[in-house]
């Protein structure tokens, strides 16, 4: 009889359920759906159905309804609140998720709402598994009040605790405003839609009542500005569709949690040598070229998938898989800049380097940087703090670290750049490698000044001790000599070599000294 009473009672309930999605998805309106779609975006559902494998979502928090009874919100209770939560499958690995539904209240963030983000959190911790926030919310419902602002000071605090513990991945597909922008900030990447989607502290009316600046949306958070101005965004695509893939296509490249190692894919050694790189680098030191046509030439055929391609572009960071094993790359982009360090390329490298030493993916540096971008907007900015980010990062990953030195190694960058001093289990460099304190040229400047002055011809004596620095000097075989760089290889060797290297530091395992945290220059 009791079971018979419980069968009834939840026939009923799932029949109020479905009446209320029959109005709307999760009961904002069909016409709300309607012009959701109109702006190119789909509801909460749809994206969970492109997610998730299919058949393999698990709700939770079907039934759940806000608690709010001020302002006439009483009159509006929907099941669910405005976000979807459960967890299910990608690829076959579990994951946990949140969908929010802009149809109900804006998809603004309630008590209850912030409650069912916060139950699929924890289970992700308790079960080592990652986390993805679909975000299309309005910010706080203004109708709660500071029991809503505590909703998300909930939320902050399970994405700060379980940061290096699972990876948290956020896309942004709607408005993201106010104290929202928080959650995704914390987590480890962030993806957003153009023209669809938008983060900021402050909207555009308040920045012009404030600042008297007149800027739209768009141009104030929109997808362009946060992944070329302020880096916020890691990746921007131009539908929803294409993002929802790349989440799919991101987690391929790493585990569960931090206690386990990235996917593995079946791999089978073939003609490892790539002749390519023989010719790859200009002959003439200051000539430009592409560090990408490196990084393709020595990862598996179309693995590298790029992070922050559109931000501080002197610097090159993706994923990328050798011989089927996931490592991260951070490479110097001669391209741009000449591929000198600077405070948005150092912050850039150092939250890469730092988020794969969380999750245990080897690293992979390509080296060919003259040094830290000069002049009083670097210092006045901090490139000595921000600088030291990077420094610090490699200096404390403990996961196999490989550098190659292709052209340039010049100053403290050499040190900075996943040098030998600071930790790297193997080094290469290329045999027309330059490793020094500065250019040939420079340094001979600074050596030779009286004696280039006081010879009869200045421009000759300037060429003659130039040569002679470059050719006791701009070379890695000193620091061969030393230790400091292990094998002088062949350009085209270069595969075979990291393919060995990576495999020979698979068991690696580092103890740092016992603290409860370093203090990185922030």
């Amino acid at each position: 009889m009791y079971l018979n009473f419980n069968i009834d009672t939840m026939e009923k309930q799932i029949e109020k359920l479905n009446s209320k999605k029959d109005q709307a998805q999760l009961g904002g309106g069909q016409k709300r759906i309607d012009d959701q779609h109109k702006k190119g975006k789909l509801t909460a559902r749809e994206r969970l159905d492109l997610l998730m494998d299919a058949g393999s979502f698990e709700e939770i928090g079907m039934f759940v309804e806000h608690r709010g009874r001020d302002f006439g919100i009483d009159k509006e209770i929907y099941p669910g609140d405005g976000v979807v939560t459960g967890y299910g499958t990608i690829n076959g690995r579990i994951v946990y998720v949140f969908s929010q539904d802009f149809t109900v209240f804006g998809g603004s963030l309630s008590e209850t709402h912030a409650g069912k983000i916060c139950k699929i959190m924890d289970l992700a911790m308790k079960n080592g598994a990652p986390v993805i926030g679909l975000n299309d919310s309005g910010g706080a419902r203004i109708q709660e009040g500071v029991v809503s602002l505590g909703g998300y000071a909930d939320i902050f605090y399970r994405n700060t605790i379980a940061s290096g513990v699972v990876p948290q991945i956020s896309a942004i597909l709607g408005p993201c405003a106010g104290g929202a922008v928080y959650s995704p900030a914390i987590t480890d990447f962030i993806m957003m839609v153009e023209h669809t989607s938008y983060m900021f502290v402050t909207g555009p009316n308040v920045v012009k009542t404030v600042t008297h600046e007149d800027v739209t949306s768009e141009e104030l958070g929109g997808a362009q500005a946060h992944a070329t101005k302020s880096g916020v965004t890691h990746f921007t695509y131009p539908n929803e569709v294409e993002c929802i893939a790349s989440i799919k296509k991101l987690l391929n490249y790493v585990p569960q949690n931090c206690d386990e190692q990235a996917p593995v894919y079946d791999y089978t050694e073939g003609h490892e040598l790539r002749e390519k790189l023989n010719t790859i680098i200009p002959a003439n030191p200051n000539q430009p070229y592409d560090i990408r046509e490196v990084i393709t030439e020595v990862v598996d055929t179309e693995s590298f998938f790029e992070v922050h391609k559109d931000y501080a572009e002197n610097i090159v960071v993706g994923f990328a898989r050798i011989g089927g094993r996931s490592i991260g790359v951070v490479a110097n982009q001669p391209a741009v800049l000449a591929g000198v360090l600077d405070i948005n390329s150092s912050k850039k490298g150092a939250r890469f380097v730092r988020f794969c030493d969380c999750f245990n993916i080897p690293l992979l540096t390509l080296v060919d940087v003259p040094g830290f971008l000069p002049g009083t907007d670097q210092e006045w900015h901090g490139i000595i703090t921000n600088g030291a980010k990077l420094l610090y990062a490699f200096s404390e990953a403990t996961v196999p670290k490989i550098t190659v030195i292709v052209r340039k190694a010049y100053g403290g960058a050499y040190d900075v750049m996943n040098s030998k001093h600071i930790g790297a289990d193997m080094n290469y460099a290329w045999p027309n490698a330059e490793i020094a304190v500065v250019g040939a040229k420079g340094a001979a400047e600074i050596i030779f000044k009286r004696e280039i002055s006081a010879a009869p011809d200045p421009a000759a004596k300037l060429k003659e001790v130039v040569d002679n620095y470059a050719e006791n000097f701009a070379h890695p075989y000193k620091a061969a000599a030393r230790g400091f760089v292990d094998e002088v290889i062949e350009p085209s060797l270069t595969r075979i070599k990291l393919i060995r290297a990576f495999k020979m530091t698979e068991n690696k395992a580092v103890k740092l000294p016992r603290k409860k945290h370093g203090n990185i220059p922030l």
